[in-house]
């Protein structure tokens, strides 16, 4: 086999790899939000409720919402959100963040989870959409 044979077999392959993972959708995820909503808000105007605003959660320390309530444990936790950490987290956050206030059976479904990521994923620390 040459070499560029060889190199076209890689990308092809690369590409087939990747295209198994599930695509993130951010309009399902808004979907997804309605199980939130009762606790969090984000976009422009949020305000905490229940539970934290939730502008700007991608690269936020756990913990630290402006004027929230939060338990030791979720600002003791060490996390800085990010997807992975999203992901593991919203599967069972009292697993995760054990003593946390939240309370939410959690989502299962990696689909739907990375879907409310890229959903939350897009709002900037001001509540606009990047």
């Amino acid at each position: 086999m040459n070499k560029s044979t060889l190199s076209v077999l890689v990308v092809v392959t690369s590409m087939a790899a990747a295209s198994t993972a599930p695509a993130q959708d951010a309009a399902a995820g808004k979907t997804s939000f309605n199980k939130c909503m009762a606790c969090h808000s984000i976009g422009e105007g949020a305000k905490n409720k229940v539970g934290p605003e939730l502008n700007g959660l991608d690269g936020r320390h756990s913990g630290t919402a402006a004027s929230y309530s939060y338990s030791d444990a979720n600002k003791n936790s060490g996390i800085t959100w990010n997807e992975a950490q999203f992901k593991d987290y919203i599967k069972d956050p009292k697993a995760k963040i054990p003593g946390t206030k939240m309370v939410f059976a959690g989502i299962k479904n990696e689909k739907e989870a990375g879907d409310l990521w890229a959903f939350l994923a897009q709002y900037d620390k001001d509540g606009k959409t990047k």
